[in-house]
């Protein structure tokens, strides 16, 4: 009898607890996951690591220097195109020289011409007298015909003076030019060596690793002294400030929902209860999928639904994987 007893009040603890659990299934709108954006920093430099400064947890800002990558061959690279464009340059003509010595003889030339334009004023002065005298019998023909043929030389020696400098200032242009037209052909001699320090510089500005985004280090590849080459992961890193709750609708739910909607999401606390947060829905897919095979039954998996991404900022206890709970109740618990 006693038996019988404790067999009907263990079926009666069963009953209570399956009551009880069945009572605590999930009431909520729709479970998901949170993900966050991930981007693989990746080494754009071949070369030793010489510094890697980050650790897996660690917050980093963007443009921060987190490596460097030994760039000692392209500096070496960089310093014999740099040599080479000395040799060049020492082999370009200078036309200085040349036009100094033109220029002395331009300014010889002037002097020349002044030196004859005061004899010639001088001359047409004592010319003016003896045609003068001359018209009054006091002096002879050959007198002037003399102080003419005077006036008459100086002039063609100013002339001739004039047309030298007009040779020597074409002589000057002329040098210039002919250099001009020979550097030109040295010149274009640097220009493609120019180019390739342009290349360098980038290839050197490389070898610095660059942070690109805020945010938090989740995996690191590598470790300082390690060899590496172009495209070789570096590590890897997520904005976790504000995550997103990807999770699924049906399509009986996707009249209710709509973008830019602030809904309840839900985590698990330390205690066993919820810990409740303010989403904004970000997204929604415009295409019916099954339900993911994370869910549980099969029957459930053979459903349609409407992916959905729930933006929700994160206070440091949302990880990226943890399940979550939405509400799609507003704050005046209207749906």
């Amino acid at each position: 009898m006693n038996k019988i007893k404790e067999s009907i009040i263990a079926i009666i603890f069963i009953g209570i607890n399956l009551t009880s659990c069945s009572n605590n299934e999930s009431t909520h709108d729709a479970t998901g996951t949170f993900e966050s954006t991930e981007i693989i920093v990746s080494s754009e430099a071949n070369g030793k690591v010489l510094s890697f400064t980050i650790e897996e947890g660690s917050e980093v800002k963007a443009n921060q220097e987190v490596g460097v990558i030994d760039g000692t061959n392209l500096e070496l690279q960089k310093n014999q195109v740099l040599a080479s464009m000395d040799a060049i340059q020492q082999k370009q003509n200078d036309a200085g020289p040349q036009i100094e010595i033109l220029k002395r003889q331009l300014n010889a030339a002037d002097l020349d011409i002044n030196t004859l334009m005061t004899q010639l004023e001088v001359i047409v002065i004592e010319q003016n007298r003896l045609k003068n005298l001359y018209k009054s019998e006091a002096a002879t023909k050959q007198q002037l015909d003399e102080i003419n043929g005077q006036v008459d030389i100086l002039n063609k020696q100013i002339l001739a003076a004039k047309s030298k400098k007009e040779v020597m200032n074409a002589q000057i242009q002329s040098a210039r030019d002919v250099v001009k037209i020979q550097n030109r052909g040295i010149s274009s001699e640097k220009k493609p060596m120019q180019e390739q320090i342009a290349i360098i510089n980038n290839q050197l500005s490389k070898t610095k690793v660059l942070n690109p985004i805020d945010g938090t280090i989740l995996t690191t590849y590598i470790n300082a002294g390690e060899f590496v080459t172009i495209g070789k992961p570096l590590y890897k890193l997520a904005d976790i400030t504000e995550m997103d709750l990807r999770a699924y609708i049906t399509g009986n739910q996707l009249p209710g929902v709509n973008i830019g909607q602030n809904v309840a999401v839900y985590i698990d606390n330390a205690d066993g209860g919820d810990k409740s947060y303010t989403g904004q829905i970000a997204w929604i897919s415009d295409k019916a999928e099954f339900t993911p095979k994370t869910i549980q039954t099969k029957d459930e998996r053979s459903n349609l639904v409407y992916a959905i991404k729930i933006k929700v900022k994160n206070d440091g206890f949302i990880k990226i994987g943890m399940y979550g709970e939405v509400d799609f109740k507003t704050q005046s618990g209207e749906k």
